[in-house]
């Protein structure tokens, strides 16, 4: 391949111009708002996807997203943007409350969750494991926890349940054993989560800009550390969205770093990043 203009020894170099055609495509089909100050991620990671793809140049690759008709380029452009940070019972302040709380929503038998912007899967999986510790009779049902994401490749992660042992190296030792696999011999250094939990987990891709279409109400929406990412008009129109996702009574949870401060909405608060639809 013979380098273009836009080529600098390994890397590429990609406008301005270019980062703000990038910045809305991603904001167009995703509400994700980057701003002025991601340049540097953009670059990052969509140069690999060039390299990968042998893309000769970012002004080539705008061309492939403008004219795929399928939808496959867009969905990996936003697999390489979307941030998947997360560990097992991260702010573990949430399932104190909900294992305090939860009852107040009727049926433990019944119950749905649903974790919005699940990532590789450790927050739904910890909900599977709080149920069955705390809530879920035996003799009852099995609970529904759907989780979503927007990443397909992410999801993948999701669905399989596998973890370096470092993932979980701070879980109680006795919940380790009840619940997860320990991988031996070429496996080593890895665990799987037991069909237990597996079993009390959907997974399924979904873009929060797109209609919810859900044959049910939850019972508890999780939604932490996603917001940070839309500007307050799409904040706006989401928390809405989740508000009438909502069975009455049931609670919506978002991560420390964000707030409902600015946005219009009929949740009853809580107490600090939890609320609650009347």
């Amino acid at each position: 391949m013979v380098p273009t203009k836009e080529q600098t020894g390994s890397g590429f170099d990609l406008t301005e111009s270019q980062y703000l055609k990038f910045s809305r495509i991603i904001y167009d089909s995703a509400g994700i708002n980057l701003g002025d100050n991601k340049k540097e991620l953009v670059h990052a990671r969509l140069s690999k996807i060039l390299r990968w793809r042998k893309i000769s140049s970012f002004r080539e690759y705008l061309g492939v997203l403008t004219n795929d008709k399928s939808g496959d380029e867009l969905t990996a452009l936003l697999d390489a943007i979307a941030t998947n940070v997360t560990h097992f019972f991260r702010e573990e302040s949430h399932f104190d409350f909900l294992v305090q709380h939860i009852g107040d929503t009727g049926d433990s038998g019944n119950l749905r969750l649903w974790s919005a912007g699940c990532s590789s899967g450790e927050e739904p999986y910890s909900l599977a494991i709080m149920l069955r510790e705390h809530i879920l009779n035996p003799s009852s049902p099995k609970p529904c926890i759907h989780a979503t994401d927007i990443s397909t490749k992410i999801l993948q992660r999701a669905i399989h349940g596998v973890y370096p042992m470092k993932s979980v190296e701070n879980l109680d030792r006795v919940l380790l054993r009840k619940y997860f696999l320990k991988g031996k011999n070429t496996q080593q250094g890895i665990v799987r989560v037991k069909k237990e939990l597996s079993d009390m987990v959907t997974f399924e891709r979904l873009n929060f800009i797109e209609p919810f279409q859900f044959d049910r109400g939850f019972d508890v929406i999780f939604c932490r550390n996603v917001m940070i990412y839309f500007d307050n008009t799409t904040r706006q129109t989401i928390v809405r969205k989740f508000y009438d996702a909502l069975n009455p009574g049931g609670y919506f949870i978002i991560g420390h770093s964000e707030s409902l401060n600015g946005i219009q909405h009929t949740f009853q608060y809580v107490q600090p990043t939890i609320y609650r639809r009347k």
